[in-house]
């Protein structure tokens, strides 16, 4: 990667140009295709965390062992649920999509985005 200091500034039709490359319209392919099922999933889980919270509630104090019951479980659920997508994800994305971004990303450090200069076109 470029120093800061060293690095000449993007143009928006550099941006534009990456935006539009087949390379960024695969990184988000990638991205949405783990990110929309994981999110759903989840929002579903708690969804179904706190419907039975509410309206389940004997079966929520049902007594796994000792004072430890369902609706405990399931609470101490979430955050593994949580952890868990989250170390997909970076699995996910180590293999799937960072190899993408960062030849991106040297891509346009280099400028390989940008159009090529025509003297005969006058600039607004």
């Amino acid at each position: 990667m470029t120093p800061p200091n060293e690095r000449k500034l993007l143009t928006p039709e550099e941006y534009r140009l990456a935006q539009d490359s087949p390379e960024f319209t695969e990184l988000r392919r990638r991205f949405r295709s783990f990110a929309v099922p994981m999110t759903v999933a989840f929002l579903v889980w708690y969804a179904l965390f706190v419907l039975l919270s509410t309206y389940a509630t004997d079966f929520m104090s049902t007594e796994v062992f000792g004072n430890v019951n369902i609706g405990i479980l399931l609470g101490l659920g979430q955050f593994v649920s949580t952890f868990l997508i989250t170390q997909l994800y970076v699995r996910h994305a180590s293999k799937n999509t960072d190899p993408i971004s960062d030849e991106m990303r040297t891509r346009l450090e280099a400028h390989e985005f940008a159009a090529p200069r025509n003297e005969e076109t006058p600039r607004g």
